[in-house]
């Protein structure tokens, strides 16, 4: 038992519990022949989880395993568990998630003044946020022939992996994933080790990468996304929108240092947190953000007033994946998104700005989370998506556009 690898105790521990309804019941009169007969002995002596199961059987009958197997299996899965989350998601010493600072920050890149004129090209997976916000602002900015793109799907191992994925979407209009078409990589990470020097870190999404240099120009989303406003206006289709205006950076400024720390990664901080201080600690930041943006949110349309300002980018993008995935799978469990009038409401306005609702794959966003965060869903069952979370009711009216606009500062 003691060399027996944690792996392979946890995996026990989803077939030793006896599974109810196994037999089937047939009506009527049946005659089995002797081959049906060899076949039914040959599948089931062959099938581990039906061996296994009938040795339960023969074990403890129909009640539950023994107190000390429970808890040797409680045991070792704990330890696996602890063992996949720092390397999932790294914690301090009290169990909270602490997010890796991103390897490639835009300042820090030499090239970074010639970058405007380079070839780019934007590695993203749909299920990701942070990446998320990148499509939005290129999309917003007209920037689809100037910035290609390749999206990527996570792996049944976590990484970012380059497929062909049968379309599932509702419009042929709706980003999928699909190979890397500037690279022929598989996967992410071959694409990180192109470039000078090679690369053996995480291979994160979002990235911006020179084509010709074969180089990761950057992958801090914020940055990226700062430059896909301002930088890059000599080849966008549309050059006057301006989603940080200089008259709004300190009020952007304001709203981000509340909104990304207790929302855009406070519920990751929930979903990863190892504690339970450090659950209570993160939930609670979360929600009472929420409710302070809530409130602020019935007198302004957006979050700066009447401008849509990448501060609104930023938390959109954690609102359209709330009800779907973090209030279930990340245990954000206070509230429904739904039941914030102002903020289901304000979510619906960004939604329905043009083109906005074609980055917003809901298929691949709950798989990419469902069935890949093998730790928090060690089943992979994806849940039914929540009806408040379909487009048609995210297309209704929302009637926001009437709002008298507030000052756009966040009072507390």
């Amino acid at each position: 038992m003691s060399s027996a690898s944690p792996l392979t105790l946890s995996s026990q521990l989803l077939v030793l519990s006896p599974k109810k309804n196994r037999t089937r019941t047939i009506l009527g009169p049946c005659r089995v022949g002797p081959r049906m007969s060899l076949d039914q002995q040959r599948s089931s002596s062959s099938n581990p989880v039906t061996l296994l199961t009938n040795v339960t059987k023969l074990l403890w009958g129909p009640s539950l395993p023994p107190g000390l197997l429970i808890s040797t299996v409680r045991t070792a899965w704990n330890s696996t568990w602890q063992l996949m989350m720092s390397q999932l998601a790294p914690s301090d010493s009290s169990g909270n998630y602490t997010r890796p600072a991103s390897k490639f920050p835009l300042q820090n890149n030499p090239t970074a003044s010639a970058t405007a004129t380079a070839k780019l090209h934007l590695y993203v997976g749909l299920p990701c946020p942070w990446a998320h916000r990148t499509l939005i602002v290129r999309a917003l900015k007209g920037l689809e022939d100037a910035v290609s793109v390749s999206i990527a799907s996570p792996g049944q191992d976590g990484s970012w992996e380059f497929k062909e994925i049968p379309s599932r979407s509702r419009d042929k209009d709706i980003l999928v994933p699909g190979w890397d078409s500037v690279n022929g990589s598989k996967n992410l990470k071959e694409v990180y080790g192109l470039r000078k020097g090679g690369y053996s870190g995480r291979a994160s999404v979002p990235m911006l990468w020179d084509v010709d240099k074969k180089e990761v120009v950057c992958n801090e989303s914020y940055d990226i996304i700062h430059f896909f406003n301002s930088g890059l206006n000599g080849v966008a289709r549309n050059p006057g929108m301006d989603l940080a205006p200089a008259e709004l950076k300190a009020k952007i400024e304001d709203w981000n240092k509340l909104i990304y720390p207790n929302v855009n990664n406070g519920v990751y901080r929930c979903g990863f947190a190892q504690s339970q201080e450090a659950y209570d600690t993160a939930v609670n930041g979360l929600f009472s953000a929420l409710e302070k943006i809530e409130d602020h949110l019935g007198g302004s349309r957006y979050l700066c007033g009447d401008t849509l300002t990448l501060a609104d980018v930023c938390l959109f993008t954690t609102l359209i994946r709330f009800d779907l995935v973090y209030n279930v799978l990340f245990k954000c469990t206070k509230k429904k998104l739904i039941e914030y009038p102002n903020l289901h409401g304000y979510m619906c306005d960004i939604y329905q700005i043009p083109k906005v609702a074609e980055t917003c794959n809901f298929t691949e966003i709950m798989d990419g989370y469902y069935k890949i965060l093998f730790p928090l869903n060690p089943g992979s069952i994806r849940p039914v998506m929540p009806s408040a979370c379909a487009h048609q009711l995210l297309s209704k009216p929302h009637n926001r556009e009437s709002l008298l606009s507030s000052d756009g500062y966040l009072h507390v």
